[in-house]
């Protein structure tokens, strides 16, 4: 009996997998350089209004200085490679200490793992086929500038249409001209999003239009490198600047879906996944498919944040902040001191477009592992009003099972930025005995994963995870998806 048949036999639902399965796997990229997501929407904007409609819309938050300026070389670096710039080395748009050759793009990555598939870039920035894609891809193009993204265009959906590529990408640029020339507040921007705009469709219509699009499974996605500023121009921290976002249409993903769990470098690790290539550990990729969503306890708080209380840097309609820990989680604050910004009173949970807005330019901004919301202890920005005592908070995590006499491991994400007397402190209990320390911070740890291993005593049968923040007037330190597996 042949598959479709044992899948028939086996239901409804075994043969729709079935069909699926059979299809082939295709990826298209198209980056749209210094595009805003709130002004494409602000736009006549149809066709991607169409994606967005038929796929889901995530928006997300880039780095600054000090791990990199809000340009394009980092920008698009970080989505083709899927690592931040603390990984693929890109500072700026001259590339110099750039590591790609231990963090390649992901279409060399395809051609190593399955070199029978055809992979194609054309761009309208030569540094992205130039330099970020490497020699292994089948075909790079920069267009001639005289051509300009009409050219980029016309190349992209003659191969859409007539070729046989397994992944493409596919680079425009005259948002990002048009923002620099006359702003993102002007109606120039807007033409310039509305022409993007018709250039994605003619490229959708070409996939659409092929001879074999019946029997192909196309992940589409469309990103940016960088926001603007409304009177022109990137390269600092502000929101405008610092904003990316992903639109992404087929691969069975909810029609009109909206996450808000997805970052940049999460879109090589799609376009891998989707190709059935497996992501290996090895590899070090911060991104992770859009595909497996991985639910996190401080995420299920999104609908609790609410409006600033005391900041006033942070804009009037911004939802961003709870004291409420998530189910089975408790906050520890019988040694906080009194007073201080009702925000940051003790861990708090907040999100990046909340917590950089308190206070910029204090490498807030590179805390690019967490996502979603996230934990914050922030004695730094608690001292901006009257208080008394010191900030001694302490966030707790449920009671995990685990196997007594195997080894366990703590995982989670942090950004700690260091300034003595301050600590912070990771301890563990087991059955609800005493904590003991198994980790402790006295010096910066910017944007990192943290594995740390547990010898779990013999007959153990659950831990519990303690995050103590001790501090005065020094910084802040941040935790996000703590879990604890492997026992």
């Amino acid at each position: 009996m042949g598959a479709a048949a044992l899948a028939a036999a086996a239901g409804p639902l075994a043969t729709a997998t079935a069909h699926a399965a059979a299809r082939t796997p295709k990826v298209l990229v198209i980056g749209l350089d210094g595009a805003l997501l709130g002004r494409i929407r602000d736009a006549a904007a149809p066709r991607l209004d169409a994606l967005m409609a038929s796929g889901l819309t995530s928006s997300s938050a880039l780095p600054a200085n000090p791990m990199a300026p809000t340009v394009s070389g980092p920008g698009w670096s970080t989505v083709i490679t899927g690592v931040w710039p603390d990984k693929h080395g890109v500072k700026d748009n001259n590339f110099t200490g750039s590591r790609f050759g231990q963090y390649p793009d992901f279409l060399t990555r395809i051609e190593t793992a399955r070199p029978a598939l055809s992979t194609y870039a054309v761009a309208s920035w030569n540094p992205v086929t130039t330099t970020i894609f490497s020699p292994a891809v089948d075909t790079r193009v920069s267009t001639p500038g005289a051509e300009y993204d009409t050219g980029t265009t016309a190349r992209a959906v003659a191969e859409l249409r007539d070729g046989n590529r397994d992944a493409v990408f596919v680079h425009l640029d005259n948002i990002d001209h048009a923002g620099h020339s006359y702003g993102a507040a002007s109606a120039r921007y807007l033409e310039a999003i509305q022409d993007a705009d018709a250039q994605v469709g003619r490229m959708v219509d070409a996939v659409r239009a092929r001879a074999t699009y019946g029997s192909e499974d196309w992940l589409i996605m469309v990103t940016t490198d960088h926001g603007h500023t409304d009177a022109g121009g990137h390269g600092g921290s502000s929101n405008a600047e610092r904003q990316t976002f992903l639109i992404a249409s087929g691969g069975a993903i909810t029609a009109g879906s909206t996450r808000h769990d997805i970052k940049m470098p999460d879109v090589a690790a799609s376009a891998l996944a989707h190709l059935g290539i497996p992501i290996a550990a090895a590899w070090g990729l911060d991104g992770r498919p859009l595909q497996q969503p991985a639910p996190d306890a401080f995420d299920a708080l999104r609908p609790l944040l609410t409006a600033r209380v005391d900041e006033t840097g942070v804009p009037a309609g911004t939802l961003g902040f709870t004291h409420t820990p998530p189910a089975g989680w408790s906050v520890e604050n019988g040694a906080m001191g009194t007073g201080g910004m009702t925000e940051w009173r003790g861990w708090a949970f907040t999100t990046d477009e909340f917590w950089t807005a308190a206070e910029r330019d204090q490498w807030r901004e590179s805390n690019v592992r967490a996502r979603n919301v996230f934990a914050v202890a922030d004695g730094d920005e608690w001292v901006d009003k009257a208080y008394t005592g010191t900030f001694d908070s302490t966030l707790v995590s449920p009671a995990w099972p685990v196997t007594g006499g195997r080894t366990a491991t703590l995982t989670y994400t942090t950004h700690y930025r260091h300034e003595a007397p301050q600590k912070g402190e990771v301890l563990v209990s087991y059955d609800g005995g005493a904590p003991v320390a198994v980790k402790t911070y006295t010096a910066d740890a910017v944007s990192r994963v943290e594995s740390i291993p547990l010898q779990v005593p013999s007959g153990a049968r659950t831990v519990r995870v303690r995050f103590r923040y001790t501090a005065g007037n020094n910084w802040y330190w941040t935790v996000d998806q703590v879990g604890v597996s492997g026992s």
